[in-house]
């Protein structure tokens, strides 16, 4: 549970820090002008812009910050210089703690979320009680770094930010400057882009979840898909091997009739028209004339002339090639025939066996 607390927790944390960006990048496009407030020893603030006078006429205007409010010798001119504005709030150093903090160099990529958790150790304030930020990283050995931390007390530094807004600024970005080093943002607040980040915030955690529901979308329909298509291909694979079966059975057991057996089976035992002239040339005598020879089907029909038509009856008996030989018609004897006409009957007989 702790585990998926911290990933809530970083995720909330970076769609925060995402929406913050995008409605200040925004913002700063959409500003018309940016001011600079510098805080003095005495608490007071000079206000100056960037690349014009003041609209008095005069380089930059002088105020304090009082019960919430800008309190100046010009109130008019200050008011103007505010209004729609991004004010850059440069305080003092002495309002803030700053304490280097050593880290591997690979934990550049998570510095907000190391700096974060790093705070209640480095400074009398959470995370949330704080107003805070660090400075660019520098190298302090093999795999190592240091930045600058700059924390103080959001409740010191909120007043300030809420009188300027209340002065017309825009966007306030408050800023500490530590001893001979760069300027460091502890603070990036919108005034009216308040709404516009809790929008934006909305949107990008519609986005993710738009984005986590059409991919679980995706990989139900790819698995469904996939269950179909395995189904499919398992009754296919399971008809090709009883196929198969069967193809193999049918080879190898003599009880089973497939086409290819039907077709040898009757190679074999359809009578062949040449065996049987082969075989009643040497079966009938020289005094015999066959006129007429017909093989239908297992069945011998010959008609010719002999001097013996009984003893044809008997030479066909004795051959294996025929059986049940008998006369079909009477047989008769015309004057001008030098014998008997015949009209003889018999049974083919295969010549060779199937091969079971």
């Amino acid at each position: 549970m702790t585990g998926l607390g911290d990933i809530r927790a970083l995720l909330a944390r970076w769609i925060d820090a995402t929406a913050a960006a995008i409605v200040g990048a925004l913002s700063s496009v959409g500003a018309r002008k940016s001011v600079q407030l510098i805080e003095e020893d005495d608490g007071s603030f000079v206000i100056q812009t960037t690349g014009s006078d003041a609209p008095s006429g005069r380089p930059f205007e002088r105020v304090r910050i009082a019960d919430g409010q800008l309190v100046g010798a010009n109130a008019a001119s200050i008011a103007a210089m505010l209004d729609g504005t991004r004010a850059e709030l440069v305080l003092r150093p002495a309002r803030f703690l700053f304490r280097p903090l050593e880290l591997p160099q690979r934990a550049t990529e998570f510095l907000d979320g190391v700096v974060r958790q790093q705070i209640d150790r480095l400074t009398p304030w959470t995370a949330n009680e704080a107003a805070f930020g660090w400075s660019a990283p520098a190298i302090a050995g093999a795999d190592r770094m240091v930045v600058t931390v700059a924390a103080t007390a959001r409740a010191l530094v909120q007043p300030l930010v809420d009188a300027l807004a209340a002065a017309g600024a825009e966007a306030i970005a408050v800023s500490a400057t530590p001893p001979g080093a760069a300027p460091i943002m502890v603070l990036n607040h919108q005034t009216r882009g308040a709404l516009d980040i809790a929008r934006v915030r909305r949107a990008l955690v519609a986005v993710l979840l738009g984005a986590g529901l059409l991919a679980g979308v995706s990989l139900s329909a790819a698995s469904i898909v996939g269950y179909s298509l395995g189904g499919k291909q398992d009754e296919l694979t399971r008809r090709i091997a009883e196929r198969r079966a069967a193809i193999r059975a049918g080879r190898d057991s003599p009880q089973v009739t497939t086409p290819l057996r039907v077709l040898e089976r009757r190679k074999y035992q359809s009578p062949s028209s040449v065996i049987v002239l082969e075989a009643l040339s040497q079966i009938l005598p020289d005094h015999t004339y066959v006129t007429e020879l017909r093989i239908e089907g297992d069945k011998l029909r010959v008609i010719g002339v002999t001097r013996d038509a009984p003893g044809l009856i008997r030479l066909m008996e004795q051959s294996p090639n025929f059986t049940r030989a008998t006369f079909f018609a009477p047989t008769t004897k015309a004057p001008s025939d030098p014998g008997e006409r015949f009209h003889i009957e018999a049974q083919i007989e295969p010549v060779f066996a199937f091969r079971s």
